[in-house]
């Protein structure tokens, strides 16, 4: 079975290392983008099971990555999981109704982002 691709989009490199480590060695394969434009770029190109996107980024953020993701004929299938240290009702509320599947409030541990993985990542 070959294993899923996950798309981790985060400017923070702790959380995408941290993350990175933690999903390798639950057998997913990894890719990183710490912005949304890059984000984008490499959901086009890499067309991954699953995004994991952070909610607060300089430039573009998550919502609006999110949104453009989700008007993108070649990535709007996708699910995305949204990734949040905000934690405010309006960001969850957005995300939910702009076609996120998931919202994780930072900080997180492990468990609950493999839990929230499980759930969401579509079967093979």
């Amino acid at each position: 079975m070959a294993r899923k691709k996950i798309l981790l989009v985060d400017d923070e490199e702790d959380i995408i290392k941290m993350n990175m480590l933690r999903l390798s060695e639950s057998n997913y394969h990894v890719i990183s983008a710490s912005d949304g434009k890059d984000g984008i770029e490499k959901a086009e190109k890499e067309t991954p099971d699953l995004i994991l996107l952070d909610v607060v980024m300089p430039g573009m953020d998550g919502l609006e990555t999110l949104t453009r993701l989700k008007s993108n004929p070649r990535t709007s299938h996708i699910p995305v999981i949204m990734l949040s240290g905000v934690g405010q009702k309006t960001a969850l509320d957005k995300a939910l109704s702009s076609g996120a599947i998931d919202f994780i409030d930072k900080p997180f541990n492990g468990e609950m982002l493999m839990e929230a993985i499980k759930k969401n990542l579509p079967a093979a």
